[in-house]
């Protein structure tokens, strides 16, 4: 049965079909979500307890990725694949070191881009624009994107849990490369995605029954196949590695190292290089 509709909900929105930004606003304690996707997240953690942990671990290495292309001096963020932002999103964390930081968040999803756009109402320095992460060149040469991001210089782009929507046949490789060569060197490449390396027949029976119920099915793809997606970049250290390994906090570490394998999930980023050689 569907929710009433809520006054943020634009009035297009379809409330009896499930939305992965929408689940994933669930999965970390937001209110963005109808009873739909609330029935999708629930399956999913009837099949994998610790998916709600899972989007925290997702979102603390976005954290820290943040921080790392703040502290390099990059002050401009391509978020794509943003979501509901809430629970510290891109333009908070960046703004700790550069006050005036600007992102642009970028999701297909009429709810995530409503809230985004009420949150950044008064804000001069970010927007949130809907589009489609298939269509990289469309994003790219959308006006809001122009106004607010200068890509003479270095950009942060940002694909976490974003690019296992993406099937082989819209080829994610090709997304990738679209991008970074839009890019400056010295820019960054933040990703996560999810993973069915190491994994128990729960989660595999979890993906399978979310492909069953949702029209965003994911792809998941091996270690391997992940970090061939960072062709043209240099990665930075540990390099590709799952998802709570890399750099993580002191306080976090020793946590990170039992079992990482259960967030089904890789991370890693990389800098496009000036010249051929190494960074760490």
């Amino acid at each position: 049965m569907s929710d009433t509709r809520p006054e943020w909900a634009p009035a297009a929105i379809n409330l009896d079909q499930p939305s992965s930004a929408r689940v994933w606003d669930y999965f970390l304690g937001g209110s963005h979500n109808f009873a739909v996707d609330r029935e999708v997240a629930e399956a999913a953690i009837a099949f994998k307890p610790d998916m709600p942990e899972l989007a925290r671990q997702v979102r603390m290495f976005l954290h820290r990725a943040v921080r790392t292309a703040a502290a390099a001096g990059v002050d401009q963020y391509l978020d794509i694949g943003a979501g509901v932002p809430t629970m510290g999103p891109v333009h908070e964390i960046a703004r700790e070191r550069n006050p005036h930081a600007r992102v642009v968040y970028v999701d297909h999803d009429p709810v995530a881009v409503a809230h985004g756009e009420a949150i950044l109402a008064e804000d001069p320095d970010a927007a949130f624009i809907q589009a489609d992460a298939r269509s990289p060149r469309a994003i790219l040469a959308d006006s809001r994107v122009r106004a607010l991001l200068d890509f003479d210089r270095p950009v942060a782009v940002l694909l976490c849990s974003v690019l296992h929507f993406v099937s082989d046949a819209d080829d994610p490789a090709a997304v990738v490369a679209t991008l970074r060569d839009a890019i400056a060197p010295g820019s960054f490449l933040i990703m996560q995605h999810a993973s069915h390396d190491d994994q128990p027949s729960e989660t595999i029976a979890m993906l399978e029954m979310w492909n069953a119920k949702s029209p965003e099915p994911m792809y998941w793809r091996t270690a391997a196949q992940i970090e061939a997606l960072f062709d043209g970049f240099t990665l930075l250290k540990p390099g590709v590695v799952p998802l709570p390994l890399w750099r993580p906090e002191p306080e976090e570490a020793e946590r990170a190292a039992k079992n990482p394998q259960r967030y089904a999930s890789y991370a890693g980023v990389a800098v496009k290089p000036h010249v051929t050689g190494t960074a760490g």
